[in-house]
């Protein structure tokens, strides 16, 4: 495939030109011991996670020093497999878990790591349709804090290990492998993809990733590797320039939606794809659902196509694999058998600006109802009063709440944030089970309540509504 050229202007700023560095916050705090258990003892599943979430005291350190030097120990088991790497603020699970469902139609044994789970740790590692065994994580994860030593890998760190161990021992042919947060410094970094996919780049976690797009742009491209082609979104316009001054820097062919490959929902609910290469108009399933997400299924169908040499797909087992893709928590619609009868509920996990107007967006567009209910929470570090805002003028009622996590805002101090009209319909819950049950009691039978603000809040609201996702 031709190699494409880009004629954009090289920005003045690049973060190319800074040292690495390495970021920590806030600073490690003192906690349990490292060596909590015996490195000879057989750690079981229940172990194996509270070992894990004790790793969270040591919160967000962004740097991959660590997580090369473990690979390294455990045996590099990251260059026994074929990598497609993905990073952007919204769409990198969407874009994943459309890959994965096309590619294990197709008969490929496809790998998913992605982040964050919604109720079980178990959500990260998926090979097809299975989850890892309590077993494999539990022995894989004591694996990990044997070669840790003392060394203080994060909770992020280790189950990258962990999924790139497990991925090698089940002899995966091709891996999904989603950023946690970044790029640059991201633990996932330490691979050599075969393709590098970014998703939309916005605002999200600035006290990391910096306060401009051309900022958190530079920490996105920095997974573009040497020679590997990148397929990007390109909408955000002050990070193309920066995109494409890495990709130049890189050799790295360049593959832009609405330029080189493009995608539309139809009004038979169908999607069409103009490719690449061969005759345009690719009259597709949907996929996930969402305006949204006609972006992230051109994202994908791109990627593949760049490695269709080496994972060739049918048009086959493309059209069965978008009819079966999903993605739990986002734009997820889950019916609650409550004793006061059949409601449904719509869950997202629109947690920056950008997804709360994707959000209302889609909510403006479809999804019928006699009223809207919005059940909403979000992190304290979230700065969403603007977008909220608009996104409250489609309900006829709102719900604060938040879950046990100290890092949620308070509900009250949400409501107050509003003008004085908009306070009149909101109301504040302590808990998600006290929202949900306040919302099921003033709903009809056609009325649908949205749950949305965080990933957190989706996982504690969809354990409610339809318990575990995994078995």
């Amino acid at each position: 495939m031709a190699v494409k050229s880009s004629t954009s202007i090289t920005p003045a700023w690049s973060p190319w030109s800074e040292p690495p560095r390495r970021l920590a916050y806030p600073p490690s705090r003192k906690g349990l011991p490292w060596h909590h258990l015996p490195l000879a003892h057989a750690v079981n599943y229940q172990q194996a996670t509270a070992y894990l979430d004790r790793l969270q005291l040591f919160k967000i350190k962004l740097g991959l020093e660590t997580t090369a030097e473990l690979l390294a120990d455990l045996g590099d088991p990251q260059q026994k497999m074929a990598i497609i790497h993905i990073a952007g603020t919204n769409g990198k699970g969407s874009v994943g878990a459309t890959l994965l469902s096309i590619l294990t139609t197709a008969g490929y044994r496809t790998g998913f790591y992605s982040s964050p789970h919604l109720i079980s740790v178990r959500e990260r590692f998926r090979i097809g349709d299975a989850y890892i065994t309590e077993e494999d994580f539990a022995r894989l994860m004591d694996k990990v804090r044997a070669v840790a030593g003392d060394r203080q890998p994060t909770y992020f760190e280790c189950t990258t290990l962990l999924a790139l161990l497990w991925f090698a021992e089940q002899d995966t042919e091709i891996v999904i492998l989603e950023t946690g947060m970044g790029g640059r410094l991201d633990a996932t970094n330490v691979v050599s993809p075969l393709i590098t996919v970014l998703t939309d780049i916005e605002y999200d976690h600035e006290q990391y990733l910096g306060t401009s797009l051309e900022a958190i742009a530079g920490e996105k491209a920095g997974i573009i590797k040497p020679g590997v082609p990148v397929v990007f979104s390109g909408r955000a316009t002050p990070a193309l320039p920066v995109i494409e001054q890495r990709c130049r820097e890189q050799q790295s062919p360049l593959y832009l939606l609405d330029r080189d490959f493009s995608g539309h929902h139809a009004k038979d609910n169908s999607f069409v794809y103009h490719p690449m290469a061969g005759p345009p108009g690719w009259t597709l399933p949907q996929g996930l659902a969402g305006p949204h997400q006609a972006i992230n299924t051109s994202l994908a169908l791109a990627a593949l196509e760049l490695v269709d040499n080496t994972f060739p797909v049918s048009r086959q087992a493309l059209t069965a694999g978008l009819r079966q893709v999903s993605w739990p928590g986002r734009m997820e619609i889950c019916t609650w058998r409550h004793h006061t009868g059949n409601k449904r509920f719509l869950l997202d996990g629109a947690h920056n600006q950008a997804g709360v107007l994707a959000l209302q967006q889609a909510l403006t567009t479809g999804y019928p109802r006699q009223k809207l209910l919005l059940i909403w929470g979000n992190m304290a570090d979230k700065q969403l009063t603007s977008a909220l805002a608009s996104l409250i003028e489609l309900a006829a009622t709102v719900i604060f709440t938040r879950t046990k996590s100290n890092r949620f805002a308070d509900p009250a101090d949400l409501r107050a944030q509003l003008s004085i009209t908009k306070q009149a319909k909101c109301s504040c819950a302590e808990t998600v089970e006290e929202a949900l049950e306040r919302a099921v009691t003033i709903m009809e039978d056609d009325d649908l309540a949205c749950v949305a603000g965080s990933l957190y809040l989706i996982g504690r609201a969809r354990h409610i509504l339809q318990r575990e996702m995994v078995r």
